[in-house]
């Protein structure tokens, strides 16, 4: 019997591609689109896949990725989403550096009840330095400052969803009853960074609490992704560094006293496809067409904190320079780094590589889909969170060529048979730290 593989869309508007609105296949203004973001969640939704997947970001400028200059806010969108679709997880991105606990834990609490258990929050502490401008919070934290005090922020956000007994509110119209005043805790919590009295004003759901997304890549971030992280978003490119991730992620979580069970890990995957390899290359050249050296050069500099590499020489090597990106996409950028000294890269060669990237996820629908049951069955991955270039066509043929394969092999069940994010990526109910009793599985 094969393992079920966990699949996510990961939307950002138009596509994965910094140039993606350029494309005639997807709408110009999809960052924006409402209908465009109902429309790719309920394919997903037909199509059996776990959840939809929202990014975001706190700080944009002339170089940011088009799209990015203008998109929703996660947890709105969500919401609206939740209201168009009925068994689909719903994913969204929030930082613990730009925000407060209390807030966020009761906007994942009300998202959790809204769609009946399909809340996920993608824990992140917020890359660009810039970022700190936007907030009246003082400078932009160093790297590892930002998981410490995620550390303390997510357990506060924990200790929260657990203000209320699962059957606190008996709502007794005869007694007067509205709630059990002993299944009511307040959180009380003082630390380094933040002091919550709590209770949180909502109760719990279905699922016990939202589930913990997290894209640790850092020796800091993989050590918090293994000790708070239930689905782990990664961008390993290889089947080698999938793997030496994937052991790496589920042995460190052992030592928190969690089981290999209680995380999946879930890398990005980024397929370009065709029914031939000579229609699936000559769709990558089309998705390479969409950006010019200038902007691929502004899309690398977004990596180092908005770093301009434009002064340098294009077609000498990878320019030296120092530890600019070590505070922000800090695994990203050192990657960035290790593959044009080793590879011996120019600045082109590197800029177009990362904007337009072209995975081991190339060919046709069968070989994609034999790639993603070879890492599944070799332990690089328990799913994918799929970004596509473009969320046109080439998402749609993702969907109706590659998906039956995988249902058809048996890695895919596009049933939705435990009703809860949790339990559709086969992730136990949380339960409650002041209530003895097991709820049964979801």
């Amino acid at each position: 019997m094969s393992k079920k593989m966990k699949l996510g869309i990961l939307i950002q508007g138009p596509g994965g591609h910094m140039n993606s609105w350029k494309s005639e296949d997807v709408p110009a203004d999809g960052s924006i689109n409402l209908g465009h973001y109902i429309n790719i969640t309920q394919k997903a939704e037909q199509a059996g896949l776990d959840f939809v997947f929202i990014a975001d970001g706190l700080h944009i400028n002339e170089q940011s990725i088009p799209h990015f200059l203008n998109r929703f806010e996660p947890i709105t969108l969500l919401s609206a989403l939740a209201t168009v679709s009925q068994k689909i997880g719903l994913v969204g991105t929030v930082s613990t550096t730009y925000s407060e606990p209390f807030n966020i834990a009761r906007q994942f609490a009300s998202l959790d009840h809204i769609s009946n258990g399909r809340a996920g929050w993608n824990v992140v502490t917020s890359p660009l330095e810039g970022s700190a401008a936007n907030f009246n919070k003082g400078n932009h934290p160093a790297h590892a400052l930002r998981y410490q005090m995620a550390d303390e922020y997510v357990e506060v956000a924990k200790g929260l969803w657990d203000s209320w007994e699962d059957d606190a509110f008996v709502r007794n119209r005869e007694t007067g009853e509205f709630f059990s005043v002993d299944k009511m805790h307040r959180l009380n919590h003082r630390g380094e960074f933040f002091n919550v009295q709590g209770p949180l004003n909502i109760a719990r759901s279905i699922q016990g609490q939202p589930v913990i997304f997290q894209a640790g890549a850092s020796k800091t971030g993989i050590r918090f992704a293994a000790k708070h992280g239930e689905a782990i978003f990664t961008n390993k490119t290889t089947l080698a560094e999938a793997q030496e991730y994937y052991r790496s992620v589920k042995t460190q979580a052992a030592k928190h006293g969690r089981s290999r069970e209680e995380i999946v890990i879930l890398p990005a995957l980024s397929p370009i496809i065709g029914a031939t390899e000579e229609e699936a290359q000559a769709t990558y050249q089309e998705i390479k067409h969409l950006i010019h050296i200038k902007e691929a050069l502004h899309y690398l500099g977004r990596y180092f904190d908005h770093f301009d590499f434009t002064p340098f020489p294009l077609d000498e090597p990878f320019p030296d320079i120092g530890e600019v990106g070590r505070n922000s996409f800090q695994s990203t950028t050192d990657e960035i780094k290790r593959l044009a000294r080793e590879e011996g890269l120019t600045l082109r060669e590197v800029a177009l590589r990362v904007a337009t990237p072209k995975s081991e996820f190339f060919g046709t629908y069968e070989q994609v889909a034999d790639k993603m049951m070879e890492w599944i069955d070799k332990e690089a991955a328990d799913g994918f969170v799929i970004s596509m270039h473009v969320l046109g066509q080439q998402y749609d043929d993702f969907l109706q060529h590659v998906i039956p394969i995988l249902i058809e092999k048996g890695y895919v069940d596009p049933s939705y048979q435990k009703g809860t994010l949790r339990g559709n990526l086969g992730l136990s109910f949380k339960e409650n730290r002041y209530q003895k009793k097991t709820k049964p599985s979801l």
